[in-house]
């Protein structure tokens, strides 16, 4: 217990490694659990049912677990849920789930979350995502895995991000975002694929090309989106190097309640 700041308030109850360290006037709830290496900078305030993993830092003034900004929630248990080795930077939001949804707001490993993000209740994140400086998550929002999003990029409620897309600085997102895509403007419409990223990522020159050509299908081939989705489907049964990538596109389009940008 050596590694807590004698000011730093711990309430009984709380579950935190002895490996954990915690800084000055930081805030711990009853029902929080912590796991070793994690870090906790100088005034940041962990309530709720919330649970940390291994290895992550949480910098100064961050807010991990509060009530969700839902006047639906009536102070049921539900939780936050972080995994392991997240970096969590200067006046983040993280706000606990609903019970007329996953009950939890849920983020992956080996996330990048810079300062002032917030993200609302219920939102459910994958891994190795990047979110900017003032990224605004509404309730409800999945991002897939390696995700970025750009500075001040808003997400309205519900909306879901598929693995590798991005957003421009400011994007406003009211549709989901298939995979691969990146996502410019207010509101949000299709501007390429992530080929840079997907380049950092160890994606082949041919992989990307494929994936290039999917995008085609959906966006510049003026087909209705159910004969893109056919054409989709034919494109993925011929290829051998990306049929998994374009089946992510086809089966996230399939899935898609909000509809897609277009």
């Amino acid at each position: 217990m050596s590694k807590i700041h004698p000011s730093a308030v711990i309430a009984p109850g709380a579950q935190i490694d002895e490996s954990v360290e915690i800084g000055a006037y930081a805030v711990i709830g009853p029902d929080v659990r912590i796991g070793a290496g994690t870090r906790i900078g100088p005034h940041v305030v962990i309530e709720g049912h919330t649970s940390i993993g291994r290895d992550n830092e949480i910098f100064q003034f961050a807010s991990i677990g509060a009530a969700p900004q839902d006047k639906k929630y009536a102070g049921e248990p539900t939780t936050v849920e972080i995994g392991d080795r997240n970096t969590i930077r200067e006046f983040v939001t993280f706000n606990r789930g609903t019970v007329q949804d996953a009950g939890a707001t849920r983020i992956g490993n080996d996330n990048w979350i810079m300062a002032y993000v917030h993200l609302a209740h219920d939102c459910q994140l994958g891994n190795n995502i990047i979110l900017a400086n003032n990224a605004t998550l509404a309730g409800h929002v999945h991002l897939g895995d390696y995700v970025f999003l750009g500075g001040f990029t808003t997400v309205h409620q519900f909306c879901h991000i598929g693995a590798h897309a991005m957003t421009a600085f400011t994007a406003a997102v009211s549709q989901d975002v298939p995979p691969f895509v990146t996502a410019a403007g207010n509101r949000a419409v299709p501007a390429g694929i992530n080929s840079e990223g997907l380049k950092r990522r160890g994606f082949s020159s041919e992989q990307i090309m494929e994936i290039k050509r999917a995008y085609k299908l959906i966006y510049r081939a003026n087909l209705p989106l159910e004969q893109a989705k056919q054409e989709l489907a034919q494109m993925e049964a011929k290829s051998a190097d990306a049929a998994q990538y374009i089946r992510m596109l086809r089966e996230f389009i399939e899935a898609s309640a909000r509809g897609i940008i277009r």
